[in-house]
């Protein structure tokens, strides 16, 4: 297969030596994404277009091969072509027979030709050319360039000809890796899951910085769906997952600070704790998905005020979208099912917040805290790679397996939908249900106590990590199951 990669158009009107660094590091970005799928993998560049050449020939490869191409950043859209040496217009209709003459019987078609080159013909020549004989020659109906049937595409560069089979979207943006890093604070929920997107989408380095405030669950889900962002949209590059468990700090928060402040000065130790890891790890800015006035703490003042405890550059991607808006991306993305179980947290509740927070007041407020707790918080980050989080985190883990299910027993397939879709699990007098790892946490609870559930997962790490979860919150009846 064959595929001739667009890169987003804002690349193209970059200086030549901005340009020519995109567009490699889009072509090496490539090559990683899809070295597991095609070790030979071609990947070849020219001015405004990569080609792409493997001889992968298994469908749900290929498949995945184009899932992963469409979730690339730096990619506008990218074309499915057969290659042929440019011949005479006779050679280039026979070669579009070859594709779409079945397709043209009674049909109404259109041919459309890009080239570029040097050519004693234009495109339009090749238009009509080719459109009157394959209407003549494959029983056409007739011809139509605005709602036809059957469109035939074609591309000509140079000596080479392209016939166009399908086009698929990519998602824009510049490359990762051509541009800075930052890191991101993530709660896990639709808006700094949406925030994390956009600027990966950006082409910036997106490490993931999570603030514990609700224990082991919720460090767990936001794992999860970081990971799943990272393996989604920015496996091209390595990042980290940084968690810093912030119960303590809260706690003092909690003791110490008048209860109208509360958010705001929760905010500002987020924000110093993130610049001190920001300084160690070299990056300069970093991500929120605050949006104005979505909480009381998201004031313009407010803002203004929990800034000013880090030099650090703050983007906040999100600061005029609306919050429907902000959900709809979150679906289109695929990270609203795990936003929306996200587990609960004990964060700040403030009976009356205030939503026009003054500096002097702020500064009063801190003095009564005690810094070492933020200083212990950080001395106990985990710093792990994304690629490694979920593996490392299910190391030494100890939770009953079985390789065989029994008559009565529950098979619990927590894997993601997709993946329960391409390869359903069926096994002959046991009963399977399907309940993705990110809805597991909240609804294993309305299951039926008396009954013994077995989760299961492709290699045994998410399964055992869940189950792991649910027998410390008291569910005895749950195990591993794990096939021979």
């Amino acid at each position: 297969m064959k595929l001739i990669v667009k890169v987003f158009p804002e690349i193209t009107i970059k200086s030549g030596p901005v340009r020519k660094r995109f567009i490699r590091q889009l072509a090496k970005n490539i090559r990683t994404v899809c070295r597991d799928l095609d070790p030979k993998l071609m990947v070849s560049g020219v001015w405004d277009n990569l080609e792409v050449q493997t001889q992968v020939d298994d469908p749900k490869l290929l498949r995945e091969m184009t899932e992963r191409l469409s979730c690339t950043p730096g990619i506008a859209h990218f074309l499915q072509v057969d290659e042929y040496p440019l011949g005479d217009f006779d050679d280039i209709v026979a070669k579009c027979k070859l594709h779409f003459g079945h397709l043209l019987p009674g049909k109404i078609l259109m041919v459309r030709c890009k080239r570029a080159g040097k050519h004693p013909f234009t495109s339009m020549d090749v238009d009509r050319y080719v459109g009157s004989q394959l209407r003549q020659q494959c029983g056409a109906a007739g011809i139509d360039l605005k709602h036809p049937d059957v469109k035939v595409r074609l591309e000509i560069r140079d000596q080479r000809l392209f016939v166009i089979h399908g086009q698929h979207e990519g998602m824009g943006g510049f490359p990762l890796g051509a541009l800075e890093q930052a890191l991101v604070l993530m709660s896990g929920g639709f808006d700094s899951t949406v925030a994390a997107y956009q600027m990966m989408r950006r082409g910036l380095m997106s490490h993931f910085c999570f603030f514990n405030l609700g224990g082991r669950a919720h460090e767990l889900g936001v794992m999860e769906v970081a990971h799943f962002l990272w393996k989604k949209y920015g496996s091209s590059q390595r990042v980290l997952f940084i968690s810093v468990p912030f119960e303590e700090v809260l706690g003092e928060i909690l003791g110490k600070v008048d209860d109208s402040h509360m958010g705001v000065v929760l905010k500002r130790m987020m924000l110093r704790a993130a610049s001190r890891i920001a300084d160690r790890l070299q990056i300069d800015a970093l991500v929120t998905g605050e949006a104005i006035s979505q909480v009381s703490s998201q004031t313009l003042p407010n803002l203004s005020i929990i800034d000013s405890a880090t030099d650090k550059l703050v983007l906040r991607p999100l600061l005029v979208s609306h919050k429907q808006d902000i959900i709809d991306q979150a679906v289109a993305i695929g990270t609203a099912d795990f936003a929306k179980h996200m587990p609960e947290y004990c964060g700040v509740i403030s009976v009356s917040p205030t939503t026009n927070a003054k500096r002097p007041r702020v500064v009063y407020e801190e003095q009564q805290f005690d810094m070492a707790v933020l200083e212990r918080a950080l001395d106990n980050a985990k710093l792990v790679s994304i690629d490694e989080v979920i593996d490392q985190l299910g190391q030494d883990i100890e939770v009953e397996e079985v390789s065989a299910a029994l008559a009565g027993q529950v098979i619990i397939d927590i894997r993601h939908p997709d993946a329960q879709e391409d390869e359903p699990l069926e096994l002959d007098g046991i009963e399977v249900q399907a309940l993705p790892f990110y809805a597991l946490n909240s609804r294993f609870k309305a299951l039926d106590a008396t009954r013994q559930y077995l989760l299961y997962c492709d290699k045994g790490v998410m399964s055992r990590l869940h189950a792991h979860h649910l027998l410390s919150e008291g569910h005895a009846n749950v195990r591993v199951y794990r096939p021979t």
